[in-house]
């Protein structure tokens, strides 16, 4: 059947007359008639009652109509799906990320997206936590894997997690085979901690300061990536996040231990959008790309779908 006349048909069925479908459609009333006619005869059957000044359908229109509106949503939902792949040909995601992501998880995930739509290229910048929820709260960038202590109002959060701080040190450090170490156990030994724009600096502070306890870093340094050589070579004992240890112990020899204290060592990690903002649909797939492997990575650790 030809689409035309399908789509007389039903506009003629939504109105209940030719003349009204007709204006709608700025088509003239003679060759939606003529359209109809044709139906009729293809199927060798009337498709309306002529009430009055009105058509409506009889049994036979009635399946017809079933037809057509299946039909138009069939198309409907082939044009969208192949919008959404042409949207994933090519297109651009920025993402903004913490040192602690950007170092490993951040590149990892990219290159394996890119395997998937190789036509999407990325922007990638690092910076302190409360600095990639501005970006992204500004639009600067589509998406943020960021730290933080409580949500934003500006921000989307679709995917949070736990991310308790651990102390790291080389696998033959004398502390190495605790199943945990209190802070003053921490401070008999050299320590490296990150700048103080860090939220897991600033928790570690927080911390000190409710056990009572003074540490005076032999390091202090806004680069990561020295602080971990840092550690691995045994320099002294540094301090991150457990998602952060997770994402890079496979590249570096040391050990991971919780922190025993009388307060939370909690923080959250979270993905982050623009709240309200109806994203494209390659940083939607790349979102999700994310949240599941941080699934995979950190399982008992995510707890928060799409929130705020």
């Amino acid at each position: 059947m030809d689409d035309a006349a399908l789509r007389y048909f039903l506009e003629v069925v939504q109105v209940g007359s030719i003349a009204e479908a007709s204006a709608r459609l700025n088509v003239a009333a003679s060759a939606i008639s003529r359209q109809i006619a044709k139906l009729e005869a293809d199927l060798g059957t009337q498709l309306f009652e002529r009430r009055s000044r009105r058509l409506v359908l009889n049994a036979a229109g009635e399946l017809l109509a079933q037809h057509a509106r299946r039909t138009r949503l069939g198309e409907e939902q082939v044009v969208a799906e192949i919008r959404r792949l042409k949207g994933l040909e090519r297109g651009l995601v920025r993402v903004g990320c913490t040192e602690g992501f950007g170092t490993d998880f951040v590149p990892r995930a990219i290159g394996m997206f890119r395997g998937l739509y190789p036509g999407i290229s990325f922007e990638m910048h690092v910076a302190a936590p409360r600095e990639t929820t501005r970006m992204v709260s500004e639009g600067i960038v589509d998406v943020g894997l960021s730290f933080g202590f409580v949500p934003d109002a500006g921000i989307r959060v679709e995917l949070a997690g736990s991310a308790p701080l651990v102390a790291l040190m080389a696998p033959d450090h004398p502390l190495a085979e605790k199943d945990g170490v209190t802070l003053a156990e921490v401070a008999e030994y050299p320590v490296g901690l990150s700048g103080k724009d860090t939220t897991a600096r600033q928790l570690f502070d927080i911390l000190c300061g409710v056990e009572g306890v003074v540490i005076e870093p032999v390091m202090t340094t806004n680069y990561m990536a020295g602080l971990w050589s840092f550690a691995e070579i045994g320099g002294g004992i540094i301090m991150t996040g457990r998602i952060t240890a997770a994402t890079r112990l496979s590249r570096f020899r040391m050990r991971s231990l919780p922190l025993k204290t009388r307060a939370s060592t909690e923080r959250r990690y979270e993905i982050q959008t623009m709240q309200g903002r109806v994203l494209p649909e390659a940083t939607r797939i790349f979102v999700a790309f994310l949240a599941d492997e941080l699934r995979r990575l950190d399982p008992r650790g995510t707890d928060t779908p799409a929130s705020v």
